[in-house]
């Protein structure tokens, strides 16, 4: 090609191309710019321009791997020099696309190969030939004019001519939402763009999520116990150090990956023939969800971290459910402390048989609530499935309930009021963290003293999450005609109508931190009133100036300053069991009011019932059944051992 002047002609690009008489230089339909040396009939292709892209792909271009064939952008819109951003095919581990900025800094990727498609990546089909890697994009309409290019900017353009109006017309563009950059959760981190609006869309994959992503290394070198949690939907991590088997099927590469302690996870490579492995190494990198153009990514998990427990690990780690293992039994069962394999101490619940619940609903309740962390809950490691038994695995604290102390002259002495006071809050904060702060939003429905578990440094943390239920986003109640819990702690509209929501919980808050308080249980007989519950009783010191004298001096004496946040803490606590669940705070309103000096409402009449009636009842049971059910996931009495 020359460049002329009025007087010279100066050679401004070449094909570098040296032939023997005279070539033929023809223009394709598709694009392609064709240099052709013709002996007689045959035409043999000496050169053409889909080898040597600039930055611009066009259908039907076969691609190449290797820098030689990158697509380059301009250095700017008016500067045709190369730019710097490129992409290239990437045949290392499963083929995929790779966005470049300068030399090393990944800006986008397409996500592997996988038989049938790219992750978002329409119309798109690669060719693998021995060594050889091919990526060629067609059309599904052949009349289509339509071109990918590539922006100084970084972007890659998808496009396609709108002959009415004379202009091309942007379809599609990549990167085009934050997950789609590079690595933008970080190591083992995965991009979720579909979580409620607001949220920050990183998430850890399933694993060890308190340090900020890092991968829990297990403390059994054999790894023998680990396992895999399935994630649908999802882009494969950069597979530029995975291992590809294309012989390997789905079952075996899991196997395979199992037996290499190194192996974080595995995916199918091939979802068109089902036979094909690719199993990856170390951090897990560039990991986002789709609505649908993703695939299924198996990651490994340690034992603790799987939700669903092998019956064997778990009769291993409470010896056969020992006696000497007991801690404690309730109307639910039996409650075993165990062991496992890498020296993770567990509590094992042992759950009634005639739980109506179905197994494949309770998996996925307990996946569900096992990936609730807050300090002020007691983690629920996951579930076991033998037979008709479900069993629940908690993470083992070394003290006592909290009914064991607050009850208790003696053992009372252990809470002094600041200890007390702390509980009361940290339970509020749990309950917050449950109806508003988690992702999922979680009404617990039968907490009482006997389901806050205290660590070694009492710390409150809510447990037996049996009787959870989950609510939608937008939900603020449900019904129920199978009413479960404990007698003492319910609120009226769920007692007596099946109805429960976040006030339900605020209700048995109340309860508690008036039991909390008063060192007396809820359904005790009061010794001035038999037939008159502590609500009652502390509803009429209330109205009578005296609520301080439900407070057991000899354990809990205090100071002027300590009397006045005790005498608080009571009108919180009555505020909670108001009658009508419209006139109860919220657990976020709890909160507040507790670490804050403002003025608090004066509380309306509670609600609460003449303990003669039901005293020979721990649950109440209404709606389409006449029956008193049992309580069936509730725990009375822990003893560590």
């Amino acid at each position: 090609m020359l460049l002329h002047s009025k007087s010279t002609a100066a050679l401004f690009w070449s094909t570098n191309v040296s032939v023997l008489g005279t070539p033929l230089a023809r223009l394709l339909d598709e694009g392609n710019f064709v240099l052709l040396q013709q002996d007689g009939a045959d035409e043999t292709v000496l050169w053409q321009s889909f080898d040597y892209p600039t930055d611009t792909v066009l259908p039907n271009m076969v691609r190449k791997t290797g820098p030689d064939h990158a697509v380059r952008s301009w250095k700017s819109s008016n500067d045709p020099a190369t730019g710097d951003c490129y992409y290239v095919l990437d045949p290392r581990g499963s083929p995929e696309l790779i966005l470049y900025r300068g030399r090393a800094t990944k800006l986008w990727r397409s996500g592997p190969w996988n038989g049938i498609a790219w992750s978002g990546i329409p119309e798109a089909t690669v060719v693998i030939d021995g060594s050889d890697t091919t990526f060629v994009w067609g059309l599904r309409n052949p009349d289509m004019i339509a071109r990918f290019y590539l922006d100084p900017t970084g972007t890659l353009n998808r496009a396609v001519w709108q002959d009415k109006v004379g202009r091309w017309n942007l379809i599609a563009y990549y990167p085009k939402e934050q997950c789609d950059y590079y690595g933008n959760c970080g190591p083992n981190g995965n991009c979720d763009p579909y979580r409620v609006a607001g949220d920050f869309p990183c998430t850890c994959l399933p694993g060890d999520g308190s340090g900020g992503c890092v991968r829990k290394r297990t403390g059994n070198l054999s790894c023998g116990g680990d396992g895999f949690v399935k994630l649908e939907n999802a882009k494969v991590p950069d597979t530029t150090m995975a291992r590809l088997n294309v012989d390997m099927d789905l079952d075996v590469c899991g196997e395979e990956c199992l037996k290499n302690c190194s192996c974080t996870a595995y995916a199918s490579s091939n979802l068109a023939s089902g036979v094909g492995c690719v199993t990856l190494y170390g951090d897990l990198v560039d990991t986002r969800v789709f609505a649908g153009d993703g695939q299924d990514l198996y990651v490994r998990v340690d034992a603790t971290e799987l939700a669903i427990f092998d019956v064997n690990d778990i009769f291993d780690a409470t010896g056969n459910f020992s006696l000497g293992n007991k801690l404690g039994q309730g109307g639910f069962g039996s409650v075993y402390k165990g062991v496992l394999f890498d020296g993770q101490e567990i509590a094992v619940k042992r759950l009634s048989q005639t739980s109506r619940q179905g197994i494949e609903e309770f998996k996925n309740e307990v996946r569900l609530v096992s990936k609730l962390q807050h300090k002020n809950l007691a983690r629920l490691f996951g579930c076991c499935i033998h037979g008709d038994e479900k069993m629940l695995v908690y993470e083992y604290l070394q003290n006592r309930s909290l009914d064991f102390f607050i009850f208790d002259k003696t053992q009372g002495l252990q809470l002094d009021w600041p200890r007390r006071f702390e509980i009361i809050i940290g339970i509020a904060r749990g309950l917050l963290y449950l109806h508003q702060d988690s992702r999922l939003k979680i009404i617990h429905r039968d907490l009482k003293a006997s389901n806050v578990l205290l660590d070694a440094a009492m710390n409150p943390k809510i447990s037996d999450f049996g009787l959870a239920r989950l609510f939608g986003e937008d939900q603020t109640e449900a019904n129920t005609n199978r009413v479960v819990g404990t007698y003492g702690y319910m609120s009226p509209e769920y007692a007596m109508g099946g109805l429960y929501s976040t006030k339900s919980d605020a209700f048995s808050f109340g309860v508690l931190t008036l039991e909390i308080l008063s060192g007396r249980r809820s359904n005790q007989c009061h010794q001035e009133s038999p037939s008159i519950s502590l609500i009652a009783h502390v509803w009429e010191l209330w109205k009578e100036g005296r609520a301080m004298d439900i407070v057991d001096s000899s354990t809990l004496g205090g100071s002027d300053s300590t009397d006045q946040v005790m005498t608080r803490c009571v009108q919180i606590g009555l505020l909670c069991v108001q009658e009508s669940p419209v006139d109860r705070p919220t657990m976020s309103d709890v909160v507040f009011m507790l670490g804050n000096a403002t003025t608090l409402p004066s509380p309306k009449k509670p609600a609460f019932i003449l303990q003669g009636k039901y005293d020979d009842m721990d649950t109440i049971a209404t709606g389409s059944s006449a029956i008193p059910s049992t309580n069936r996931v509730t725990l009375s009495t822990l003893v560590p051992r």
